[in-house]
């Protein structure tokens, strides 16, 4: 593990380096790249270029691949749609209305702005109202974190939306944020405030808590309650292990799966809090080796399957989720606000 001093001095290096050169990288002539262990040569070449793929969304989230037919779906949260996303850049609406579906539409999701000065006139300020999360069931069926629209759905092979979860305890959810699905069905989601208004001083708010939370057999289960502001969740690839984010606590801790998919042995797997650089940790995916790819501060932090941090691929924007896809599982996309990247990787993700 590595101790937060440690942390903030590698993190330095990065904040060196300066935002300015992902966005120099993008025309090819500096590297996207900061190597900080000599590891990360396995998993992502020094010379990989960082490219984008599509820019003019609101702010993109819950990237995903989809191996049958070879594209990406993600969520504009603004703009309430999903969009199909293909790798050359081909963007269509694959659903509407894909958080909150009521008619006062005007009345939900909190206030979010571009991080432009209210002075520039490039300025610009939305409401957060669309999903957020997507996963595939082992169905292959499109599985949403509404967010704004406080549930966990399932899209049936016909177009049916079914409502998987909306309440625990008999009090809605405020904002299920990320979503992710084990090969067995069970279902893993994170609930948080921001799917408010108003957040936790909305007075609509329903459960007076943020946690992580199973679906198994029809059945919804709080599992962890021990990180705030709860977001981003992630399996090992043996799915022994679950590791859990929290956006205000800048840290993941990992759980062991226990047989019937509940978790327990809570622990620390690496803290961000005391790196400066602008970024939450938010969404992660898992490589075959087990090595965690991580949103987080100034960009994408690999991290391997002890909890070392390895290097860090720098965005323009701020990155919150991100995504393997391709044929051969090599390329990571990344969600970052208003674009979606890509990068060539040396060790492929898990399918």
């Amino acid at each position: 593990m590595n101790s937060s001093l440690r942390l903030v001095g590698l993190s330095l290096i990065a904040v060196g380096l300066g935002i300015g050169v992902a966005r120099a990288q993008t025309s090819g002539d500096k590297p996207a790249v900061v190597r900080l262990d000599p590891a990360l040569d396995a998993l992502i070449s020094p010379n990989a270029k960082l490219q984008v793929v599509k820019s003019g969304f609101g702010f993109t989230e819950g990237v995903l691949w989809v191996e049958k037919g070879g594209y990406l779906l993600l969520s504009d949260i603004p703009a309430n749609v999903i969009y199909k996303l293909t790798p050359q850049g081909k963007a269509t609406i694959y659903l509407q209305r894909s958080g909150y579906t009521k008619p006062d539409i005007w009345r939900v999701g909190f206030e979010q702005t571009n991080g432009k000065d209210p002075n520039d006139l490039a300025f610009e300020k939305f409401f957060m109202i669309g999903s957020n999360g997507l996963a595939l069931d082992p169905q292959g069926r499109l599985v949403i974190a509404t967010w704004s629209g406080r549930s966990i759905d399932r899209i049936e092979p016909n177009g049916k939306r079914t409502v998987l979860a909306d309440r625990y305890d008999g009090k809605p959810f405020n904002g299920p944020n990320d979503v992710i699905v084990k090969q067995n069905g069970t279902i893993y989601f994170t609930d948080t405030f921001g799917g408010l208004r108003l957040r936790d001083k909305d007075p609509r708010k329903g459960l007076d808590y943020q946690g992580v939370y199973m679906i198994k057999d029809g059945k919804v289960s709080l599992i962890i309650k021990d990180i705030p502001t709860p977001n981003g969740l992630a399996l090992s690839p043996d799915e022994k292990y679950l590791y859990a984010n929290g956006s205000a606590a800048k840290y993941v801790r990992r759980y062991r799966v226990q047989p019937d998919d509940t978790v327990t042995d809570s622990q620390m797997f690496i803290d961000i809090s005391g790196d400066p650089t602008p970024g939450i940790t938010d969404g992660m995916k898992v490589d075959v080796k087990g090595n965690v790819y991580e949103t987080a501060a100034g960009g994408v932090w690999i991290i391997s399957p002890e909890g070392k941090h390895l290097g860090t691929i720098l965005t323009p924007e701020l990155a919150a989720n991100v995504e393997f896809g391709d044929r051969d599982h090599k390329t990571l996309y990344i969600g970052a606000r208003t674009s979606v990247y890509k990068i060539r990787v040396n060790t492929p993700g898990i399918p």
